[in-house]
């Protein structure tokens, strides 16, 4: 049998030098590289109601989640957050049903008992007609709150909270630490609820009903009692909260600083988003992040703190990050260029049509899904040998 050597061999291995490396502790993509991207994401979602685009954006999503994330406990909070956002939708519709909507219409579709309300209830409804419109506009509305939120929670499924708790500044220390256990609450609390249904399957009893989920309710709720005291106690223990002594000037110096900056920033966003805005909100904006970082920069100098083996920001994570980026920024100049097609009609309904060029820049998004490290695969059993050695 003929041996491939030499150009051959080389070209036979080239695909496999091609492919993104495999996920460990010192390639591993940056926490806010992932936060950024969905961000983008949650972005370009803001800028459009068509429910093609957004039914593109969360495939994105959930492709790039499947493709990357790990077996890690916060991992599993995705189908969660796709679960809640079918749930958005299905109140919005039901809210818009039952106290109306601003959009009119005049296909009626059937007719609640209406509530007569005071006068000072001028605009609100109970009951009434109900619209096709009216359905239709609260059904791509709720779509786009859908999106944002299953944007959030790829980003939750992808990122590890400890490592971007790690990568936050010393200003940021306290606050990150109370938004990162907010986060893992509900994967943790989804997670003990999967395991507490598969015991109550392993003893023979129903998993389904509202008589079984009472049953496993005061069990969880326990669990997540005792986390929360064990995590206050560590974090006591390691002597969380104590800060440095600092000059009265240089704590003056922080507030003045932060509070400004994050006006500033305020005001320039909102430059920015008014037509009428367009020559102070940037050079606002620019000094408003200017004086929020120099006060985040002195604000560290009150909660010294050392970090091991720190996560460094690569060239994938850049590559992640602008893909995100980029979405937001394509979905920002189509909602000017295509903003018949990003906000399709309802009053009179139209069927919506996906745009091409807004749809191609979604697909910008798949970028992390081949650039980002792979995650550490399942482990080969061993081979005969070994265990005979064994």
């Amino acid at each position: 049998m003929r041996t491939v050597t030499g150009r051959a061999a080389r070209a036979l291995r080239a695909p496999r030098t091609l492919r993104a490396p495999e996920a460990h502790r010192s390639n591993a993509l940056h926490a806010g590289a992932w936060w950024l991207w969905a961000l983008g994401l949650a972005a370009a979602a803001s800028r459009t109601t068509n429910p093609l685009l957004l039914a593109l954006l969360v495939a994105v999503a959930g492709y790039v989640v499947a493709a990357r994330r790990t077996d890690a406990p916060w991992a599993r909070a995705f189908g969660f957050f796709l679960a809640l956002g079918a749930v958005v939708v299905l109140l919005r519709v039901a809210f818009a049903a039952l106290l109306g909507s601003p959009v009119g219409g005049a296909h009626v579709l059937f007719t609640l008992p209406e509530v007569p309300l005071p006068e000072r209830f001028q605009g609100v409804r109970l009951g009434g007609r109900v619209t096709a419109e009216a359905l239709l506009f609260a059904c791509y509305d709720g779509m786009r709150l859908a999106a944002l939120l299953v944007c959030l929670g790829a980003a939750n499924a992808l990122a590890d909270p400890a490592r971007l708790l790690k990568s936050l500044p010393g200003a940021l220390y306290e606050a990150g630490v109370a938004v990162v256990v907010a986060m893992t609450f509900a994967p943790r609390l989804v997670a003990d609820l999967l395991r507490m249904r598969a015991a109550q399957r392993l003893r023979g009893r129903t998993d389904r009903g509202i008589r079984s989920l009472l049953r496993v309710a005061r069990p969880v709720l326990e669990g997540a009692l005792e986390r929360s005291v064990a995590l206050a106690a560590a974090m006591d223990a390691r002597g969380y909260g104590r800060t440095a002594a600092v000059p009265p000037a240089v704590r003056r110096a922080t507030t003045a600083l932060t509070l400004g900056g994050l006006l500033g920033v305020c005001a320039g966003t909102y430059g920015l988003l008014a037509a009428e805005g367009t020559g102070y909100g940037p050079p606002l904006l620019a000094c408003g992040l200017a004086a929020a970082l120099g006060g985040l920069w002195l604000g560290g100098r009150r909660s010294p703190r050392t970090r091991y083996r720190p996560d460094r920001w690569g060239a994938r994570a850049w590559l992640v990050t602008a893909s995100g980026a980029g979405v937001a920024a394509a979905m920002w100049w189509a909602s000017s260029a295509h903003g018949a097609a990003l906000h399709p009609a309802v009053s009179p309904p139209v069927w919506p049509e996906l745009p091409p060029w807004p749809a191609a820049a979604l697909l910008l998004g798949l970028l992390p899904a081949v650039v980002a490290p792979r995650p550490p695969g399942p482990a080969a059993p061993p081979s005969r040998s070994a265990k005979e050695r064994s």
